[in-house]
């Protein structure tokens, strides 16, 4: 009897030690550890198509072409009509930077400065052609060249390579607060400086010319 008894005792041990890993593994889940689809779902986060780049064009020439005579100092100097699209969102204002890659001045890594313009307001879509000279625009946005308050044609001279003209235009989520100064290079270096850490997006394009023989 005393065998019996023992022997009841195990049969009801082991049915319970099984009961327990069977109730166990239910709560640990059924998947190995690390398997499975990722934690926060399988969609990329802020999904959704990306936002356009900002985008610009000149109708007068295009991108990587020759400048026709009219825009240059071969011609009347006259500032080319400019247009972009696709402003990102949070633009408070443009800035337009066009210089001569090629040139360098007073043995220096600056280039040449042939149009700063900037504090274009961000309701703007573009340039028109043929901006007159004076440190403010009719929008309120200020210029500056080398030559002074002004847009500075491309003057490449007519025994070396053709120069690439390089316009770049910034979308900011600032004014610039810089006013124009007496020294155009100084000027622009505190703009691009002020600039730093406030481009929302860019664009570029560009232009190439020398002087007629």
């Amino acid at each position: 009897m005393r065998f019996l008894r023992s022997l009841l005792v195990m049969m009801v041990f082991g049915l319970v030690m099984a009961v327990a890993a069977q109730t166990a593994g239910a709560q640990g889940g059924g998947a190995p550890q690390g398997g499975g689809a990722p934690q926060g779902g399988g969609a990329p986060q802020g999904g959704g198509p990306a936002p356009k780049p900002l985008m610009m064009a000149i109708t007068a020439f295009a991108d990587g072409s020759d400048i026709p005579a009219k825009y240059t100092q071969a011609g009347d100097q006259t500032s080319p009509a400019i247009t972009w699209t696709n402003a990102p969102a949070g633009t408070v204002t443009f800035l337009l930077h066009m210089h001569d890659m090629e040139a360098s001045r007073n043995k220096t890594s600056d280039d040449q400065l042939h149009w700063l313009v900037w504090n274009i307001p961000a309701s703007a879509t573009g340039l028109q052609e043929g901006i007159p000279m004076g440190a403010q625009l009719q929008n309120g946005a200020y210029q500056l060249s080398a030559s002074g308050q002004m847009y500075r044609g491309p003057g490449a001279p007519a025994n070396g390579p053709r120069h690439h003209y390089t316009f770049e235009l910034f979308a900011l989520d600032t004014k610039v607060d810089v006013q124009p100064g007496t020294d155009a290079f100084e000027t622009r270096t505190n703009v691009m400086k002020a600039i730093q850490g406030h481009i929302l997006g860019k664009a570029v394009y560009m232009g190439l010319f020398r002087r007629p023989q």
